[in-house]
């Protein structure tokens, strides 16, 4: 067999290079050659040139009157992307790069290998297919499923192939194409939202759609939850020991107790039906509490987000230390990692112990704990790769939050190698009032928590760590208890992560790359400076325009991506899927028109926004040019023509100047006078000769 192997990008082909013995060779029996992508290579079309011609002005429009589409009616055609290269600034098609592959193919391959990244979202495959169908290619395709990019992870791959070559049987590609598809046309809601908020004189680009809609709403809920608090002291009866133990009721939940005072004066009133108290049924538990569960990329950015490391930094760092080989697969949905994976890392534990810092003495547990290593799972769960760096120092190549990444990962990792956190569990009540209670632990032996205490490091709030007394009794003193109603939370990365994992709202790296996406260019929605999340203006009318929408409630959310993965297990067809975005357009489109009424009320008056100078004027020159008259511009870049140069230009001669070009670089330009082109607009203008 002859085999054509596409990799989703150069640094994979790198490492499929160095795996199978060079870009072109024999493996396992078969003839290959490895080709790479640069990720996604086809996007669609717009969604007017997707539909038949009577129906372009409605799907062009960003009327509402056009809205909801119908989904059915498009063909769902891509086209070639267009770069801009980094060093140039220039736009290129990757319709250059696909003709060539397109050639490559026809060199009588048997198969085509997809070798993108096992995706849980079905990206890699998605990318894949795209590139598939854009190259006209109707052979055999087949699948090389890799956790990772080490030599052994991809040579296993090469040998277990598997047949896809009817990608509408491909539960991967099914579920990233409905993924893509839905996104695309989510833009329903952007339009609905942008053009009602601009009827109400807010110019901004409100962009709406999974996850982002949720997240934005959250954070402006929050922060209007802070705006409105108001401080609220309560008054209750509770007894306190010689230890400083605290004996109280217990209050039902979400309720305030009718002993919970308002007035000071009421809880001073019922103080007086208490005496001093004897402290009885002193109860000691000891009880054990395994190590943390392994982190995600989530749970990692929002330990490292008050350090100063932004989602956008740790995805970008944390990509080249994975293709290094340093740390394991980013984008997985494991928690858990598989035996194999649990005893492919083992050997190298002590090694990496020694360059976090970890004393190896506690790490007595190197037996699979059934709480951390399953059978199910792919990728397994974020953690250190198989090279393990000589220090954290060496990390720094990688971006600058590297060290505290590895550091981290490896650490959460090792504690699942240490012994249970082991405690003394304590409760005791009043003889004469058994409804005060106290409880409180006293720790025995800290063992993994000595190692990594990830649930500590996540928490949203500092909470008081002090240990308490191991002594209760004998007697407890009544007092009254000030306390007051808690301030809402200031919203940050590490609350957030923790709401999107409470409601089960996307994956640990798809809410990083949301948040990331969120937070950059122009229009970005929010701010994210050491963890702390502040909306821009854009991101305050996008949340105000999704209050009480589907979109933006974390349970139709999370709806959402269960049917992604319901087409992916062939549960539901595409279009069935697709339908549930048009009941979502539907239902949420006459909510945000209303919504953008209340714009002004709830965020004042919209933002004028200041011209730091005025709009720069070209000085015109009028004359005859081939016996008729005309205009054209006296300046061309930074040049300003004499009169003379504007004669001998009307004349039909050449000028020559000197000029720069846009990296500052001097030149000497020579042209015409010429009639020209722009946007579908004539004009008369100075034209630079092709040679110049």
């Amino acid at each position: 067999m002859k085999y054509l192997i596409v990799t989703e990008k150069p640094s994979a082909a790198k490492n499929f290079v160095k795996a199978l013995g060079g870009q072109t060779g024999q493996f396992s029996g078969n003839d290959y050659r490895i080709v790479n992508l640069h990720g996604h290579m086809m996007g669609f079309k717009e969604p007017e040139e997707m539909v038949s011609e009577e129906k372009q002005t409605a799907y062009k429009s960003w009327t509402l009157k056009y809205l909801p589409w119908q989904l059915d009616e498009m063909n769902w055609q891509r086209t070639y992307l267009k770069q801009r290269q980094p060093r140039t600034g220039r736009l290129k098609s990757t319709k250059t790069e696909l003709t060539e592959l397109q050639q490559e193919s026809k060199n009588n391959y048997d198969a085509l290998v997809i070798a993108t990244d096992t995706d849980p979202s079905g990206e890699g495959d998605l990318l894949a297919w795209e590139v598939i169908d854009a190259i006209r290619w109707h052979g055999r395709v087949l699948r090389a499923n890799f956790v990772d990019e080490a030599p052994n992870s991809i040579q296993k791959s090469m040998e277990n192939l598997t047949d896809v070559s009817d990608k509408w049987q491909h539960g991967a590609y099914l579920k990233g194409e409905t993924r893509s598809r839905w996104d695309f046309a989510s833009m329903q809601l952007t339009r609905i939202a942008t053009t009602s908020a601009k009827k109400a004189g807010y110019k901004v680009v409100a962009r709406e759609g999974r996850l982002k809609s949720v997240i934005v709403w959250k954070i402006f809920e929050q922060m209007q939850a802070i705006k409105n608090y108001v401080k609220k002291p309560y008054y209750e009866v509770c007894f306190t020991d010689a230890s400083n133990h605290i004996y109280r009721r217990q209050a039902p939940k979400n309720t305030s107790p009718e002993w919970r005072y308002d007035d000071e004066a009421q809880a001073k009133q019922e103080l007086q039906r208490y005496a001093t108290a004897d402290v009885t049924n002193e109860q000691h538990e000891k009880r054990q509490q395994a190590p943390d569960k392994l982190l995600d990329l989530a749970g990692l950015a929002a330990i490292l987000a008050p350090r100063g490391f932004d989602s956008k930094e740790v995805l970008q760092t944390y990509q080249k230390m994975y293709e290094a080989q340093i740390v394991s697969y980013p984008r997985t949905d494991d928690k858990t990692v598989t035996p194999e994976q649990f005893f492919e890392l083992l050997p190298k534990v002590d090694q990496i112990a020694d360059v976090v810092g970890v004393d190896k003495q506690l790490l007595t547990h190197r037996q699979v704990r059934t709480t951390h290593v399953k059978e199910t799972g792919s990728h397994g769960a974020n953690r250190p790769g198989t090279k393990v760096p000589a220090n954290l120092a060496a990390l720094s190549k990688y971006g600058p939050s590297a060290a505290a990444i590895y550091e981290i990962l490896a650490k959460n990792y090792l504690a699942m190698l240490a012994e249970n956190y082991i405690y003394d569990h304590v409760t005791a009540q009043l003889a004469q009032y058994p409804a005060f209670k106290t409880a409180f632990n006293i720790p025995i032996a800290l063992n993994y928590k000595l190692v990594y205490d990830a649930q500590k490091a996540l928490q949203a709030d500092e909470e008081d760590t002090h240990t308490p007394n191991t002594q209760v009794g004998p007697q407890a003193t009544p007092f009254i208890f000030e306390g007051v109603n808690k301030k809402p939370t200031y919203p940050t990365t590490k609350w957030l992560m923790a709401f999107l994992e409470k409601h089960n709202v996307g994956t640990g790296a798809t809410r990083v790359s949301t948040l990331s996406q969120m937070s950059q260019g122009v229009k970005a929605m929010m701010q994210e400076k050491k963890g702390r999340l502040t909306l821009t203006e854009t991101g305050n009318v996008s949340a105000v325009m999704v209050q009480n929408t589907w979109i933006a409630s974390p349970k139709i959310t999370k709806r959402l991506f269960e049917i992604m993965n319901e087409v992916g297990e062939f549960k539901i067809s595409m279009p069935q899927a697709l339908n549930s975005l048009t009941q979502v357009v539907a239902h949420d489109m006459p909510i945000m028109v209303e919504n953008a009424q209340k714009l002004e009320t709830i965020l004042g008056k919209p933002k004028v926004k200041k011209t730091t100078s005025k709009a720069k004027t070209t000085e015109k020159v009028s004359g005859i040019f081939n016996n008729q008259t005309i205009q054209f511009s006296k300046t061309w870049s930074d040049h300003t023509f004499s009169d003379v140069e504007v004669q001998t230009l009307l004349s039909g001669g050449e000028v020559s100047f000197l000029s720069k070009t846009k990296r500052g670089k001097q030149y000497t330009a020579t042209g015409k006078l010429a009639k020209q082109t722009f946007k579908g607009h004539s004009y008369y203008g100075f034209k630079l000769n092709p040679k110049s």
